[in-house]
């Protein structure tokens, strides 16, 4: 009886251990599309826009469906600044899906890159769904060294959000799409139950060893800057 109790645990902790790798690789993944994203000035995100920034979102490959009319979706990771102006903290996984209209010849992997500009933004993504453009404004945002070249709507807009497809980094707005808070895959990640608040709001949850590759990337190419999180 021992013996099979011991297997058996054997077999969870493998099958945690999977789990955990797997979100760990998403991060992984993550953090390069924004070294490589940061790296390039002239095509990547305004430093100044993302030192602004409270919260960044960041889906590696998001899917996008075949010819005409298809379903697309991606899961991600957000990370917040702790305090909404402090160093950057642990991500909170999430899915984000909607519908894409038009013509699509044959399936795309895009990896999506999106900035959450004031704290009010950020608050909003804690939702259990919210859809993007009616609870949130979204944008497409501008891409170079500055902002000089935003537009009103970009600069009012609470995310600005991008897409990196075969090299090219520009502007994409997630009008319509839905977000998820990924309740799973953080307990996965994290190893047991964590409020996606906790995480990225209060700084009461650490960094996990899956997510130091996001967050460290992030602390270097802008380690201060936000806005402070109004207590609640």
């Amino acid at each position: 009886m021992r013996s099979l109790l011991a297997v058996f645990l054997v077999l969870c902790s493998g099958a945690l251990l999977a789990a955990q790798d797997k979100e760990a690789e998403r991060l992984q993944k993550a953090a390069r599309v924004v070294e490589e994203v940061m790296g390039t000035p002239e095509q990547g995100i305004p430093q100044e826009l993302l030192n602004k920034a409270v919260c960044v979102g960041v889906i590696p490959s998001y899917k996008k469906g075949a010819l005409g009319i298809g379903f697309s979706g991606g899961k991600g990771a957000l990370v917040c600044r702790r305090g909404g102006n402090g160093p950057w903290g642990g991500p909170s996984m999430f899915t984000l899906g909607g519908v894409s209209i038009g013509l699509q010849l044959g399936g795309q992997a895009t990896d999506i890159v999106f900035i959450v500009m004031n704290p009010k933004g950020a608050e909003k993504l804690l939702q259990s769904r919210s859809e993007l453009g009616a609870e949130a404004s979204v944008a497409g945002g501008p891409v170079g060294r500055t902002a000089q070249g935003a537009t009103d709507i970009q600069l009012h807009a609470e995310i600005l959000s991008y897409s990196r497809s075969r090299g090219l980094f520009a502007g994409l707005s997630l009008e319509g799409a839905v977000l998820k808070q990924s309740h799973g895959a953080n307990e996965k990640l994290y190893g047991r139950k964590v409020d996606p608040k906790d995480i990225l709001f209060t700084g009461s949850v650490g960094v996990p060893a899956g997510g130091r590759p996001l967050t460290g990337a992030l602390q270097k190419f802008s380690p201060r800057g936000g806005q402070p999180f109004k207590e609640k």
